[in-house]
This record gives structure tokens, sequence and C-alpha cells, in this order.
């Protein structure tokens, strides 16, 4: 049975008249909803509901806004079975993948609910005779978010928590791929009681962004996407006079030194570049072998590639999942082949897998190309699926070098016993976030989620602290008040 994918704009479910989508699940080829591509007058529509919730939204007190959020966790949180099965039908991960995103969602849900103290100000009484200075936040207005397809319940809760909670309103453009959990998620909204058009949730694909970055009560837009789009969504946002948080694509090393506790640092290195189909911003997906560990961890690796369970996220025992489209399938396939064009082995092949029951299923099992030349392309491009690429290299300068040379400043991780080696490597590493002896080094809610170079455009991460800077601008007030001006009492 499909699923009805509507818009949600100034309080009201609406559907769109725009071209229709199909929306697959991963798995097994079926179509389970029909998504409508939502018009330029549809955006207009949404921000418009959005702009005139706005001046009354502002004027909530912090504290009161926060209690929609309360709800909003415990909505979230009774329904987490019913939202991470519709994470797995229409985005391929496993159900306990689609559970721990959940739970990462709704950690940026109860950070947010501390918005009345992160967001207060500062005060300096008498810089000047009888002169005080102050500065305060307040909200930018309109913002809008545009999300990707591989966090389809956690990218979207990165941004509209803190920006309702900091007194903004609220338009979110899901991916076209996956629109169905925000469905449902945005039906929990509406049970929270929050006011008509303070969030507003419109379906749609390019023009629909195009729409939201060139309208000009939009005031700030942040987006999760590969690098070029991210690159694009920056540059046309600040065209038009727009703050925007941009993260793009990633190629994530991770270091293993000859002193990593090798059971460990396999187990863990297997579970960062084959979980979630490799499909997602942090996912190791190169590994530098330093010196002596060549051998052990490529024969150990492989193992674990050869031993994972690839299947349906829904049944018993599976531990990955399908890539999101069969032309996302046949990307990845090719460019496995461009690997070995440039000299690389393949270590384990997990090309034109055929799973039992779901032979209709985009599915590619883990694979492993060893010998990777660093400066040949397929060290350098963005795979996104389940595919780990094997560099050797004599010490761990060589290995940070390595990682410096690339383009991308996502994530990077180390495995040694050694404290030396960590310092020295998270000092030089130039990515944004560091991991030792963890292969997913993704921030708790408390933390941004900083990416550098190609991975990240703009100034704000999000997440935490960063967020609330992002969503509110500062207003500095200098005042004096001489005596004389006062009646006494």
């Amino acid at each position: 049975m499909e699923t009805a994918v509507h818009n949600f704009i100034g309080g009201d479910w609406a559907g769109s008249k725009g071209e229709q989508l199909p929306v697959k699940n991963p798995a097994t080829g079926e179509v389970i909803a029909q998504v409508a591509l939502s018009s330029r007058d549809e955006v207009n529509q949404a921000v418009s509901q959005a702009r005139d919730a706005w001046p009354e939204w502002r004027r909530t007190p912090a504290g009161d806004r926060t209690q929609y959020l309360f709800k909003l966790k415990q909505l979230l949180e009774d329904n987490l079975d019913q939202l991470a099965r519709s994470i797995t039908n229409e985005c391929g991960k496993t159900l306990s993948e689609a559970v721990g995103e959940l739970r990462r969602g709704i950690e940026n849900v109860e950070v947010a609910c501390g918005i009345p103290m992160l967001m207060q100000g500062y005060t300096s009484e008498d810089i000047a005779g009888g002169i005080d200075e102050l500065m305060i936040r307040q909200p930018l207005g309109v913002v809008a978010a545009i999300t990707p397809f591989n966090f389809p319940g956690m990218i979207p809760l990165w941004f509209l928590p803190y920006a309702i909670a900091c007194g903004n309103t609220f338009v979110l453009k899901p991916s076209e791929k996956v629109p169905i959990t925000m469905q449902r998620v945005f039906r929990l909204i509406e049970q929270t009681g929050l006011p008509r058009g303070v969030v507003n949730l419109v379906n749609g694909a390019k023009e629909t962004v195009d729409a939201l970055l060139e309208h000009p009560a939009v005031r700030a837009v942040s987006f999760v996407g590969s690098t070029p789009v991210a690159r694009y969504v920056y540059s046309k946002a600040a065209a038009n006079g727009k703050r925007a948080q941009c993260q793009g694509g990633a190629k994530n090393p991770v270091i293993i030194l000859p002193d990593a506790e090798m059971d460990l640092a396999t187990q863990i290195v297997a579970d960062s570049a084959f979980g979630c189909a490799g499909q997602r911003c942090l996912a190791s997906s190169v590994a530098i072998a330093v010196g002596d560990a060549g051998r052990v961890f490529s024969d150990a690796i492989a193992g674990a590639a050869k031993a994972r369970v690839v299947g349906y996220g829904l049944d018993s025992g599976v531990q990955m999942g399908p890539v999101i489209s069969s032309e996302s399938k046949t990307r990845v396939e090719k460019l496995v082949d461009v690997g070995i064009k440039e000299g690389a082995r393949v270590l384990v092949d997990g090309r034109h897998a055929r799973i039992a029951g779901y032979e209709r299923g985009n599915f590619i099992r883990p694979t492993i190309l060893s010998g990777v030349d660093p400066e040949g392309e397929i060290a350098k491009t963005e795979i996104f699926g389940p595919v780990l690429s094997l560099i050797e290299v004599k010490d761990v300068d060589e290995a940070i070098q390595v990682v410096n040379r690339s383009s991308y400043g996502n994530q990077a991780c180390l495995f040694t016993r050694s404290g030396a080696a960590a310092r020295k490597f998270r000092y030089e590493a130039q990515v944004g976030n560091i991991g030792i002896n963890v292969g997913v080094a993704a921030p708790i809610a408390f933390f941004p989620f900083s990416g550098w170079k190609s991975s990240f455009f703009g100034d704000l991460h999000g997440q935490g602290r960063d967020a609330v800077e992002f969503y509110t601008d500062k207003k500095v007030i200098v005042e004096r008040w001489p005596k004389e001006w006062s009646r006494v009492f």
C-alpha cells in the first residue's frame, strides 16, 4: 500500500499538483509512495505562512517555546519503532541503524530545550561613566533547511529544534527520495499544538530548492548533501544575501598504526566503512595502514567484510542493507572499475550482489580495494557506498600527509596505543572531526558538526552552540540614564 505524501503549510496538509516521482523501498524495489515536486508558488505559500507566524512566535517567551519541544521529544520516543521502520523502508539501513539515527536526532531536540540559557547574552556595567553595554540575541525570521536521503530522521532534527527554539519560523525541504519519515514526524509535531505556520514542509527537487534560495523572506539556509550541490547552495544563498551552512561530501581516512589493538580496530573500521551501506558523510572510506600493520589489517578487514550479513534491514540478523537506488548501485560499481583500472586489486568483491528473495533490491556487498594509488582518482572520489580503499605507507608522517592532501576535511581517525602519536595526529590532521580509536567521530548534540575544506561551506556549523549562533542575530545596546532625567520617588 502506497503512502500519501503531502506538504504541510500553515498548519494544513495539502497535496501538490507538481510532477509525481515514485518512492521505492531500496531493498525490495517496491513503490511505497508517490511524492510531488512542489512548485515555486507552493514554496511562496509556505514562506508566506512562516513569515506571518513569526511576529507572534518571536514574542513567545523562550521557556514557552521549548514546551513544544518537550512534547515532541516524548512523541518521538513513543513512536520510535514506527519511525525507525519508516527509515528502513525508504532509506534501506538496518532497523538498529535507524533506531540509532533517531536517538541522535532526539538528542538535538533535548539540547534545544536548553535555549532559555543557550540564548542568553551578556552585560558590562560602567564601560564609561554611567554607561552600560549589553548584548542580546534575537531570532532571524524565516529560515529553511534542505536535507539529504541518507539520514531522513536525524538530519532535519539537526536544524528544526534549534531554529524554532530560538524564535524563528521554519521551512523544511526533505530529500524527494525519502519523504515518508518527515511526513510522520510532522504528524507528531502537529500533535504538540505548535502554532500554525511555525513549521512548514514542502517536498520537491531543484526548483523547490531554488525557490527557497531566492525568496527574499528566507533569512538563512541549512543544507547537507554532496560537495557540488553544497557549493551551489552556498553560492546562491550568499548571492541572495542569506546566511548559509552547507555540509558537503567527504573521503574519510582511518590510520592503522602497528601498535593498534587489531581486533578492535578491525571491528570498528568494518562498522564504519560498511554501516549504513557506506552512505554516511562520516563513513571511513580509506584505510591507511602504517608499516607492519598493512598485512595483518588487510587480512583481518577482508575477513570482516566477507562475513557481513547483507539483506533487508527489517530481517533478523542483517548487518547491512542496500544503497538507495539502482542508479547509485551502478555508479558505485563503476567507481570500483575505475580503481581497478588505476592498478588497485579487488581484495573483496561485492559487485553484482544478489540477495535471495530481494532480487530487485539495490544491493552491493562490502568491497575492498587494496594497493590503491594515493594520488589516483579513486582515492580522491567520494564513493558513498560500501567500498573501502586500502593504502600502505611507511610511517605516521606519511599517513598524515595522505590525509591532508585530500580536498575534503570531514573526519579522520587513528588507531594506536601511543598517546604521542595520537596527539601528533589530532594536532596536524586537517579535518574538522577527529577520532582516536573510534571509527565514526560523530559529535554529540552539544558539539558542532565540524567539517573543513570542501566538506563544509560557511562559518557556523550545525548542532549545539553553533546552531544558536547561526539562528540568531546579535544586537549590542549601549545605554546612558543620567540621574537628572529620572524622577525621584
